[in-house]
C-alpha cells in the first residue's frame, strides 16, 4: 500500500465490527509510533494498549458512550508525560554520549558531549519545570529580554510548554494511526472523554494528561463512516509565499 493509498483509506471510524483483531499487530503499529519526530527527543508520553473488556467497558463509560468507543475491541490511550522529563532528558542523554562517541571524530567528542550534558541537565530541566506558573512567566521575561538583541525561542511558559509535549504526543499518535491503516486495521482518535475518569481508570498519576483515546478495530460494513470525507478547498488552506 502507498502513503497515498494509506492515508486516503484512514477514516475515522464510528462504528467497528465483531471481528477481533490482533494484539500484536496493534502493539507493533505502537512501535512505529516510536519513529515520530519528538521535540528535542523527549519522548514524553506513553501508550496504553488496552484489550481487557472490563476496562474497555469502563473507558467506553469515560468517552461518553460514543460508538467509537463502545464498539471497540481493543483502544489506546496516549498519555502525556511532562513530570517525567528529568528521567527522559537522562535516558536521552545516556544514550547520546555513545552515539556521539561512534559517530563524531574524536577531536570533537569531548566538546560535543559537553554540550549534549549541559542542554539535557541544565536546559531541558529549566524548559520543562512547572511551578504555578511562576516558571514560566520568568522564562517569558528572559525570552523577550534576549529576543530584543537575537532570535529567540519565545513560546516558553508552562502552557506553551504543555502544548509542546501534546504535539510530540499528537505526532506518535497520527504515526500509529497511519501505521493501523497500512495493516488493514481502522481507528477513531477520540477527543470527547472525561479526562479525570480516564486517568482514574488507568491509575495514572497527577503529572500524566490524556492526550487523545483511540479506538482500534474493523469497521462494519455500512455503519462505520458516516459518508464522504469533506476537507476545505486547498486554496483555502495554502499559501504560496
Amino acid at each position: 500500500m502507498t502513503l497515498q493509498h494509506t492515508l486516503e483509506r484512514r477514516r475515522s471510524v464510528r462504528h467497528y465490527a465483531d471481528t477481533p483483531i490482533g494484539a500484536d499487530t496493534v502493539r507493533q503499529c505502537l512501535r512505529l509510533a516510536q519513529l515520530a519526530p519528538s521535540s528535542s527527543n523527549m519522548q514524553l508520553y506513553e501508550f496504553y494498549h488496552i484489550i481487557d473488556p472490563a476496562v474497555l467497558k469502563r473507558l467506553a463509560e469515560a468517552c461518553l458512550g460514543q460508538k467509537a468507543a463502545a464498539t471497540a475491541p481493543q483502544m489506546v490511550v496516549f498519555v502525556t508525560r511532562q513530570d517525567l522529563h528529568r528521567s527522559r532528558a537522562q535516558t536521552v542523554l545516556d544514550f547520546e554520549r555513545g552515539n556521539i562517541r561512534r559517530h563524531s571524530p574524536p577531536e570533537k567528542q569531548a566538546k560535543r558531549i559537553q554540550n549534549e550534558e549541559s542542554y539535557r541537565t541544565k536546559l531541558m530541566p529549566f524548559v520543562y519545570a512547572r511551578c504555578f506558573g511562576l516558571l514560566g512567566a520568568f522564562r517569558k521575561a528572559l525570552a523577550w529580554g534576549i529576543g530584543l538583541f537575537r532570535p529567540m525561542m519565545r513560546d516558553v511558559s508552562e502552557a506553551d510548554m504543555r502544548i509542546v509535549v501534546h504535539k510530540s504526543c499528537g505526532l506518535a499518535a497520527q504515526t500509529f494511526m497511519l501505521a493501523m491503516a497500512e495493516a488493514g486495521y481502522d481507528t477513531c482518535p477520540m477527543e470527547g472523554l472525561d479526562s479525570r475518569r480516564v486517568k482514574r481508570i488507568l491509575n495514572l498519576p497527577r503529572g500524566a494528561e490524556i492526550n487523545m483515546v483511540v479506538s482500534c478495530g474493523i469497521r462494519k460494513d455500512g455503519h462505520g463512516i458516516w459518508g464522504e470525507r469533506y476537507r476545505l478547498p486547498f486554496d483555502e488552506v495554502y499559501r504560496h509565499v
